[in-house]
């Protein structure tokens, strides 16, 4: 069984910042697309930051210039940067794997998960 394992999860002030990591094995970071959920208590979930192998992102509009994804190809890490943290931001992120949606726009995330991490709680405080 594949494991994504996610870490990096806490508790910070609204406008603070936090870095969650996920790391995939190599199969899995070199070929799938990765992305970030969030579910907060009594509400969907929500895929805020998605990455496919070649590296082209896409992001929620409730996240869009405020969150990131980085990698380290070395660690097969990739990172969601999350800056200017608020409250509605509290929820528990789960890393994700499957496949890749393209329109003639570009890159449109992630779909059909195929893998899930554990998940890992963020909490803002205002």
């Amino acid at each position: 069984q594949a494991q994504l394992v996610e870490s990096g999860g806490g508790s910070v002030q609204s406008g603070g910042s936090l870095r969650l990591s996920c790391t995939a094995p190599t199969y899995i970071y070199s070929s799938y697309c990765m992305a970030w959920f969030r579910q907060a208590p009594g509400k969907e979930r929500e895929g805020v930051a998605h990455i496919d192998s070649e590296g082209s992102t896409f992001y929620a509009d409730s996240v869009k210039g405020r969150f990131t994804i980085s990698q380290d190809h070395a660690k097969n890490t990739r990172y969601l940067e999350m800056h200017s943290l608020k409250p509605e931001d509290t929820a528990m992120y789960y890393c994700a794997a499957g496949g890749s949606r393209y329109s003639s726009g570009g890159f449109d995330g992630c779909s059909g998960m195929d893998y899930w991490g554990k998940g890992t709680l963020v909490t803002i405080s205002s």
